[in-house]
């Protein structure tokens, strides 16, 4: 039985070690053993938006990369451990699709593709609605 703390959507704050102005997503949608859903609201003045409203693409790929954060957090938490700290150590195969704007909301899909010795290979897809903005793949090393 999940713990009413616990019960999504939940704000990503107690999951992930991230604080504004590094925090970038706002809300774990949805949660399956390792995969998940994220939330985010791009906003003016926000790190990573320009003075003309645009999203940086590097921003898209640490979306992905804090959106496993958040799902690994979650995790965790419902594990009753302490919630690990992560690093991001690399992207492959990253394609930025469309341009994203401060306004924008946004839903990152997560799906687990490998986890060895403390490395998590994970695919992400960052959708704008039914549109796809990003999608790749990110390692991250959980000590």
């Amino acid at each position: 039985m999940v713990d009413d703390a616990l019960t999504l959507p939940m704000a990503v704050q107690s999951l992930l070690p991230h604080r504004p102005p590094m925090l970038l997503v706002d809300e774990l949608i949805a949660f399956e053993s390792g995969d998940g859903t994220v939330s985010a609201q791009v906003k003016m003045g926000d790190l990573f938006v320009d003075g003309d409203g645009q999203l940086e693409n590097t921003a898209l790929v640490e979306l992905i990369a804090q959106s496993y954060a958040a799902i690994k957090g979650y995790e965790d938490t419902l594990n009753q451990v302490a919630v690990k700290q992560g690093y991001l150590v690399g992207s492959r195969k990253i394609s930025f699709l469309k341009t994203v704007y401060a306004g924008d909301s946004l839903m990152i899909d997560i799906t687990t593709s490998a986890i060895l010795e403390g490395f998590s290979v994970i695919a992400g897809v960052v959708k704008r609605g039914d549109e796809t903005v990003a999608e790749g793949s990110v390692k991250l090393w959980i000590p």
